[in-house]
């Protein structure tokens, strides 16, 4: 298995794999947002894929300058295949994300969790995170986008 940067060419996996995570998207809208974010450095997408270059796993952060508290990577998403989950791939892509955070001068990386995700939770605490808040999350749709 290899940790390296997500390329167009992975979009239709990295697809699949946001339907495993519960976001629906299809292989073009995924290739469309690659495109506008694999040349910005506030940006990484690592992706986990075997020798032959299948994608099973990836995670993607985003370097956010705050001005309430120092520089923090945020993590926007990890997805491992279902069939290939506990076998340390989702700990390898944190400790990508966690290099690459640091790297870059960030004092550490924040995530979000959804409630239901308790395995999510369990997996993210044994790596060495802590539940620091809980919050709730809110979203207005902009009337331009309808």
């Amino acid at each position: 298995m290899t940790i390296r940067q997500a390329k167009i060419k992975d979009s239709e996996r990295i697809a699949i794999l946001c339907e495993q995570l519960g976001y629906s998207a299809t292989k073009e809208q995924i290739e469309q947002r690659l495109e506008k974010i694999q040349n910005n450095n506030s940006h990484i997408i690592y992706v986990a894929t075997l020798e032959n270059e299948y994608v099973i796993g990836w995670a993607h952060a985003h370097i956010s300058d705050l001005i309430i508290i120092p520089n923090q990577a945020l993590l926007f998403g990890l997805v491992v295949d279902k069939n290939y989950r506990n076998n340390g791939i989702g700990r390898l892509l944190m400790q990508h994300i966690e290099e690459w955070a640091d790297i870059l001068g960030c004092e550490g990386v924040i995530l979000r969790s959804n409630i239901k995700r308790q395995e999510a939770h369990l997996f993210y605490e044994k790596i060495g995170y802590t539940n620091i808040k809980q919050s709730v999350t809110f979203y207005k749709k902009l009337s331009s986008q309808e």
